[in-house]
């Protein structure tokens, strides 16, 4: 296997439908199945027994490993046989088995950014949206209409109940029920699932300055320690922390979010 190459391979032993659209560069394994109005980029790899279906849109440069099956139908009784589609973006990789369902009439696709990971088991459902450069571990189950932001780290086991959000950065430990959305920047645990700090080691990682991740902490601490209930601590946050990009995006967060968001460390 090797995405970089500029021919196009494609084994006899697959099953491709001659209206795919399949760029230049990639490879496509035995016993694969890609089926009609699907589009795949250049540089991409398919594996075997890996199945494509119908309204699948994948990038270039992505891994697709054998099992996974990529624009199933909704599990939904609502759909009703409507165009939609599941767009995965570049530089992605899509573990063993992992199942990604296209969308419904709420989205119209589902969708995976770029440079993701996703891990063996992995279930996306309907309607769902996973940003860019986010990791998936094995057996996280993302149900229909979630929206992960970019840079989320989930670890294995986790599962994500529908219409939830997870802000850029954050970060889940394994086995967690994820019921209520999960601000940016922090990372969570425990059950019921709580807040048990800022992910600073991820955030520096990234290239964030000590200055930022100090703000980040600034916010959390009025917010969950020592501003009072929440729609008091807010209130704190805003008129008493000075002003900046990180308290902006949170706040802007937690006003959004309609379904409540995790609850403080005690």
């Amino acid at each position: 296997m090797n995405p970089t190459e500029t021919s196009t391979s494609i084994s006899p032993l697959a099953s491709v439908h001659p209206g795919a659209d399949i760029a230049e560069g990639v490879t496509v394994s035995p016993f694969a199945v890609i089926e009609k109005n699907v589009q795949i980029g250049s540089g991409t790899w398919i594996g075997p027994n890996a199945t494509v279906m119908s309204g699948s849109r994948i990038g270039a440069h992505c891994r697709i490993f054998p099992g996974a099956v990529i624009g199933g139908m909704p599990q939904d009784l609502k759909y009703d046989g409507e165009h939609t589609t599941a767009v995965i973006g570049d530089h992605t990789t899509i573990r063993e088995c992992c199942t990604i369902n296209r969308g419904t009439t709420d989205r119209m696709t589902t969708r995976v950014g770029s440079h993701c990971l996703l891990m063996a088991y992995t279930h996306v459902a309907h309607d769902a949206s996973v940003g860019d450069h986010c990791v998936l571990a094995n057996n996280a189950n993302i149900a229909g209409h979630v929206t992960v932001e970019d840079w989320v780290i989930i670890e294995g086991v986790v599962a994500v109940q529908q219409f939830v959000r997870i802000g850029q950065h954050a970060f889940v430990a394994g086995g967690s029920l994820v019921r209520k959305n999960i601000p940016p920047f922090v990372k969570v645990a425990r059950e019921p699932l709580s807040y048990i700090g800022v992910n600073a080691i991820g955030l520096r990682r990234r290239g964030f300055p000590d200055e930022f991740v100090r703000a980040v902490e600034d916010i959390y601490r009025t917010l969950y320690i020592t501003g009072g209930n929440m729609s008091q601590a807010i209130k704190v946050a805003e008129l008493e922390l000075p002003v900046s990009d990180a308290k902006e995006t949170v706040l802007q967060f937690i006003r959004a979010s309609d379904k409540g968001i995790v609850r403080g460390p005690f």
